[in-house]
């Protein structure tokens, strides 16, 4: 049965208590009677709100299944950390998948949404729980209007026949008064513990709550510094000023267990032999002899030796022996190890799920220094701590990391079936010219938000750098191997149901409802 987008959000706004989200999944008759379900909490107490806000945590950060259709499939691909092994998904090949392009869209909608509004009710403005939510809720929304563009914002769980989608810049425009409102009621209450250990990220620990949020509002100052500089210098010297992320033990990160199925989604699906390393990744981390190619990934089994493949390899070419999974890099040993048999391997899957780390602060840093705002130090000096705090997130300190940051090695060319040249000839070691400089910031950024693919499609979208491959094959008409996909397609689902909304977000959108329509920020 076809469900009203709104109602849909409505009916599960406690689906945290009492699985209503499952219900709503069946096809039903009652559908009125459910969206005022006997059986749903219609109030909760002070006491259970700590689990609404793990929930919403939780729920954000995907897990199984939903992992590998909200983000593998798309941005872990169009950021090319991954390629495709499995012939049948196409989506490495630039097709929009209309049943898969509403995994990063419905937990958030359906769980996140309900959980921090629930919040939003119940606890006071100017309190810290109600600043948490508040920096989780722009967290949450930023990585899903930066898939499609407009999307439901300003109504997003209101009740209503139909729910409007909002531009971008009116919702980047909220996150940024969000953020800095957050920041602000934070700065007094320090010394309290916001839903203590429910909170499965920083268990409550305000200071690095506002280093993360600053630091949010700075990615986010940068991401719209081409189309509208103005306000990006403002808000970016603001969050600098403010506290941004600068200690590696201040890495967000979400804890995952086995219970429920809350699992880390990459984990998950690295077990499943459909992905292995990309050529870009192979050029890159080959190049530089990067220390972190072995954490990172593994080395191929039958080669021993790492090995990538190119992005939109189609049937012909992925049935080349050299282009199979045991001849391909897996990703490495923190998500899953192999036990010796080939395909065989054993998931570690209650790893933690990384949600932001310290080093990215750094390049975002060295990327407004360089833009000549206020960012307390030069650009070189915030690229090479940037890289050292990549090294020592993922373990690795010392002469290693001085003999890498002066490292004038390039990328090398991964030597497959494509002859696919080296992706770039930029060395580590800081460039002496400010296009260098900025590619090589780009470059060492990419590396450092791995695995964050949704994150780094975006920097690339806005950045274009690093210099990636085009892909081998499309199926996309819009999108020809010469260009890249700018952006996820409105889902059918709303279409069908949010129909006039939509038509409206077409018009915010500027362009066509297709992967080749660049989103506001988005000016390359």
């Amino acid at each position: 049965m076809k469900l009203s987008f709104n109602k849909y959000i409505r009916a599960t706004t406690f689906g945290i208590l009492t699985g209503s989200a499952l219900a709503l999944s069946s096809c039903t008759g009652d559908f009125e009677e459910l969206n005022t379900s006997r059986t749903a909490l219609t109030s909760i107490s002070d006491a259970e709100l700590p689990y609404v806000f793990s929930r919403a945590q939780q729920q954000a950060s995907y897990a199984a299944g939903t992992y590998q259709t909200a983000q593998n499939l798309f941005a872990d691909l169009y950021a090319q950390y991954f390629a495709t092994t499995t012939p049948n998904f196409q989506s490495d090949r630039y097709f929009m998948h209309p049943t898969w392009i509403d995994s990063h869209w419905n937990p958030v909608y359906v769980q996140v949404v309900p959980q921090l509004k629930t919040l939003f009710e119940r606890v006071a403005p100017g309190t810290s729980q109600y600043a948490l939510a508040s920096i989780w809720w722009v967290y949450s929304f930023h990585r899903v209007t930066d898939y499609y563009g407009p999307i439901p914002y300003s109504e997003a769980g209101n009740p209503g026949s139909t729910v409007k989608y909002d531009s971008q810049e009116e919702i980047y425009n909220d996150f940024f008064k969000r953020l800095a409102e957050a920041t602000e009621a934070l700065k007094s209450k320090t010394s309290e513990k916001p839903y203590g250990n429910y909170d499965i990220i920083y268990a409550g620990d305000v200071k690095k709550w506002i280093k993360f949020a600053n630091t949010l509002r700075l990615r986010l100052a940068l991401r719209i510094s081409k189309v509208n500089p103005a306000k990006a210098k403002t808000e970016a010297e603001a969050a600098i000023a403010g506290g941004v992320l600068t200690d590696v033990a201040d890495n967000a990160y979400m804890v995952k267990s086995l219970l429920g199925g809350d699992n880390n989604g990459l984990a998950t699906i690295s077990g499943w032999g459909e992905f292995r390393m990309s050529a870009a990744m192979e050029s890159v981390l080959k190049g530089y002899d990067d220390p972190r190619i072995g954490i990172f990934f593994q080395p191929a089994f039958n080669s021993k030796s790492y090995e990538g493949l190119r992005n939109g390899l189609g049937p012909t070419e992925l049935a080349v022996a050299a282009n199979s999974n045991d001849n391909n890099s897996n990703i490495g040993e923190r998500w899953i190890r192999n036990t010796g048999g080939g395909s065989a391997w054993d998931r570690q899957l209650a790893v933690q799920q990384d949600v932001m780390h310290t080093a990215e602060a750094y390049f975002l840093l060295a990327e407004a220094a360089l833009n000549g705002w206020t960012a307390g130090g030069t650009a070189q000096s915030f690229y090479e701590k940037g890289i050292q705090a990549s090294m020592e997130g993922w373990g690795i300190t010392g002469a290693a990391v001085t003999t890498y940051i002066n490292s004038t090695k390039t990328p090398v060319a991964p030597g497959d079936q494509q002859q696919s040249p080296a992706l770039s000839s930029i060395p580590v070691k800081w460039g002496a010219t400010e296009a260098i400089q900025r590619e090589q910031i780009a470059t060492q950024k990419w590396l450092a938000l791995y695995p964050d693919g949704i994150e780094a499609w975006a920097e690339f979208r806005r950045t274009r750098l690093p210099k990636l491959y085009p892909v081998v094959n499309s199926v996309n008409s819009d999108v020809p191997t010469t260009a890249v996909v700018r952006r996820i397609p409105f889902l059918l689902q709303e279409k069908q149901n949010n129909g006039a909304a939509v038509e409206a977000a077409v018009k915010l959108l500027g362009g066509a409802d297709n992967a080749a329509t660049p989103l506001w920020w988005d000016k390359n």
